[in-house]
């Protein structure tokens, strides 16, 4: 599908345009589907018509977003499923575990599901991740659809076909890579996100300049501003482009043989954050960004990228009001998470760094230069660091 044209952030007819519903195409070896893009698809008959047909269907979510948009999805279900069932998980990162994902499979069990029951990922990331598995793995996998309600969710996690819990050692280290029949992204269900949650779900958009779209990067930077008011229009177009760069290097390389490693420029640090300082304590996104500024730093570093264009990323990281400063940890148990990382190959620590704004590519650095990187730009040498 080709790319749009960045919405130009000096042009108010644009601006204030109300976005039609948008579809990008993900073509993968385990599946094609659609992405569909737009405000109230919750309430549009066409965003479910089509859809695998089962005698159940089962909504996936958890206390806080089924309150908010439950009711309206198996509403809008009931047209298509004889019987529609709800099964609610814990509330966070912390709960992306085991005895979370049991409860889906106690719910399809009891419920009598069979393999063509149908199940529906409404929330963020941890659910959408959550049922993602429970489909590829209950007996032997079911259809499932995502139907992400934050903004990390409907630009990154919903999209691809990942899906893992958690383990004490590592984040997502037991998965499986299984794709949806189909994500749909209403917008206006950000309308209710925390500024937190929006905040930490734009390092990914911000993600995807510096690995695949040097113009996007510039779009981000000049509509920065719009896209932290939720602006409906700018919204669309960044969640749209997202899900084109990511469906492209998707399409090409399914199981991150090799190029869809791109994708995790920051999550090697990113990683290594999340779990060294517990999980939940640092949103998937806030630690992200962070580790975007010291792989940004260790690609300039490396002779990779000029230092001003890391400087320049750290900037727009720390103007989406997302942090830059890595938490004080030992840097012994940075190295012991980051070598668990699925990245790593014979215990080498493998890092996505920037080539040229737009490229990216997987490399190894030695030991004494992350170590460098990671003190120089840490929480204890914050007051040094407000460049």
């Amino acid at each position: 599908m080709p790319a749009a044209t960045p919405t130009s952030s000096h042009d108010p007819a644009a601006a204030r345009a109300a976005p039609a519903t948008r579809s990008v195409a993900v073509a993968t070896p385990g599946g094609r589907y659609d992405i569909l893009i737009g405000a109230g698809l919750l309430q549009q008959p066409s965003a479910w018509s089509g859809l695998p047909r089962a005698a159940q269907a089962v909504i996936v979510s958890n206390p806080t977003v089924d309150a908010l948009y439950g009711h309206a999805l198996q509403q809008a279900l009931t047209p298509h499923y004889g019987h529609i069932s709800r099964v609610l998980l814990p509330d966070g990162e912390q709960h992306k575990d085991w005895a979370s994902l049991n409860l889906i499979f106690d719910h399809l069990l009891a419920s009598g599901c069979d393999r063509k029951t149908v199940l529906f990922a409404l929330g963020g990331g941890v659910v959408g991740d959550m049922t993602g598995f429970a489909a590829a793995t209950y007996m032997r996998g079911v259809p499932f659809v995502q139907v992400p309600t934050t903004l990390l969710a409907q630009l990154d996690s919903s999209v691809g076909g990942k899906t893992a819990i958690n383990h004490p050692r590592g984040k997502n280290m037991v998965g499986a890579f299984y794709q949806p029949v189909r994500v749909v992204m209403d917008l206006a269900t950000l309308d209710s996100l925390p500024l937190r949650e929006l905040r930490a779900g734009l390092a990914e958009v911000i993600k995807y300049g510096p690995i695949a779209d040097a113009a996007f990067l510039g779009w981000i930077e000049a509509n920065l501003d719009a896209l932290l008011a939720c602006d409906r229009a700018a919204m669309a177009y960044a969640v749209q482009r997202s899900c084109e760069i990511k469906a492209e290097v998707v399409g090409a390389d399914e199981r991150e043989s090799g190029r869809r490693a791109i994708l995790n420029f920051g999550h090697t640090f990113g990683h290594a954050i999340e779990t060294g300082m517990g999980h939940g304590a640092w949103l998937h996104g806030e630690a992200v960004a962070c580790g975007m500024v010291l792989a940004g730093e260790l690609s300039a570093a490396l002779g990779l990228w000029p230092a001003a264009e890391s400087r320049r990323l750290r900037r727009l990281i720390e103007r989406a009001g997302l942090p830059v400063l890595a938490p004080a940890m030992p840097l012994e148990r940075w190295f012991e998470l980051m070598r668990v990382d699925k990245k790593a190959e014979g215990g080498e620590i493998r890092f996505v760094v920037i080539e040229a704004t737009g490229r990216a590519a997987v490399r190894t650095a030695p030991d004494a230069l992350v170590r460098q990187i990671i003190a120089q730009h840490s929480a204890q040498h914050g007051a040094t660091e407000n460049r």
